[in-house]
């Protein structure tokens, strides 16, 4: 197959799985009318297994779509964007840490908890500046970090496969 098509088609496949884990395990959360959900569990893998800047790409597309589809279309455009940082983030910080011959499981640690507060800081400034909410944004900030470390969780216990798998002939673990 074409490696453009596959890159195309592995980008619209982990948007569309981004999307459903957003929508499928949805927590509300008290006092801000939203939820917590293991969206960024695929956020973080899209990164793993596409890189930047497809990997970015599927989590921004895959995390708006759902906001968009449950209703909370004031937050597309932060959540395309604070999602595609998260994860340009995470690769990048993944990456440097591969290229320093430092073990998968701690680069993947570091990326992803440096994701997280990519994810935390960027809704509150979204919410606090954008949305107009000010301070009072600020009480979403415990929801999204039990969201971030769940979805650390969660995705650290799939790196195990992900790690076997081939990323375009190339292995994680010779990526970078």
């Amino acid at each position: 197959m074409n490696k453009k098509i596959q890159v195309l088609v592995t980008t619209s496949m982990l948007a569309a799985l981004t999307c459903v884990a957003t929508m499928v395990i949805k927590v509300p959360t008290i006092g801000t009318n939203g939820y917590v959900n293991i969206g960024d569990t695929m956020v973080l893998i899209s990164a793993l297994v596409l890189g930047n800047p497809f990997g970015a790409m599927a989590a921004g597309l895959g995390s708006a779509l759902a906001d968009l589809l449950a209703g909370y279309a004031a937050y597309v455009p932060g959540t395309f964007l604070i999602k595609f940082l998260m994860a340009y983030v995470f690769c990048i910080v993944f990456i440097s840490c591969k290229d320093k011959n430092v073990n998968t499981f701690v680069s993947f640690i570091i990326g992803s908890i440096l994701a997280e507060i990519v994810m935390v800081g960027g809704y509150f400034f979204y919410e606090a500046v954008f949305l107009g909410y000010g301070y009072a944004a600020a009480t979403s900030i415990p929801s999204n970090m039990i969201q971030g470390i769940t979805c650390i969780v969660l995705a650290n216990c799939m790196l195990p496969v992900l790690s076997r798998m081939k990323y375009y002939g190339k292995p994680l673990e010779a990526r970078g």
